[in-house]
């Protein structure tokens, strides 16, 4: 696969991430001031799409580190690291 081609699942994969930051970080600032929250299964499906963006929030501004069900955007974050080093041979 060639640079251009290879570009635009990459910009997708960033776009995702920071989708999943800042709507996890928006959560969060909603916690605060006790006000209308994303559901948890809406947060849980961003961070299978993005779980570096959910995880950074969930790391840098201790968001929804008690519940258990979220103890699986690390595994999510891990599964993302070997599928890519799977999948490296057919991208390069």
């Amino acid at each position: 696969m060639d640079f251009p081609s290879l570009l635009i699942p990459v910009i997708i994969y960033t776009g995702l991430n920071i989708l999943a930051f800042a709507v996890f970080t928006y959560d969060k600032f909603m916690a605060k001031v006790r006000m209308g929250r994303c559901s948890e299964n809406s947060l849980l499906l961003l961070a299978v799409l993005g779980p570096f963006g959910a995880l950074t929030t969930m790391i840098g501004f201790r968001h929804k580190t008690r519940h258990v069900k979220f103890f699986l955007v690390p595994v999510f974050a891990i599964l993302h690291v070997v599928l890519i080093l799977l999948l490296w041979p057919w991208l390069s």
